[in-house]
């Protein structure tokens, strides 16, 4: 007869995505968390599909956009252009 775990001896298992370090530079690259993650090097270039890999992990998009290593999502954020600039008086 088989034994059917219960649900308190049921042990569910997040898999866990790490991105090993592609940097090889020294000093090192700016990680993935920080605010200057887009100065990591292209370790892949696809202007033909529109996006570069960096060697921090991060996909960088031509419209800005990025995909983080742990799948969180940042917008585009390119800058405004000269006719949504409003000046003082």
């Amino acid at each position: 007869m088989t034994e059917v775990p219960t649900q308190s001896s049921r042990t569910t298992l997040q898999p866990q995505r790490k991105t090993p370090s592609m940097c090889q530079h020294q000093p090192q690259c700016p990680s993935a968390e920080y605010p200057d993650r887009e100065a990591a090097h292209i370790v892949a270039h696809h202007p033909e599909q529109g996006w570069s890999l960096l060697c921090n992990g991060v996909l960088l998009f031509e419209d800005t956009g990025e995909l983080l290593p742990d799948g969180q999502i940042i917008a585009p954020h390119r800058p405004f252009g000269t006719e949504h600039i409003v000046t003082a008086a």
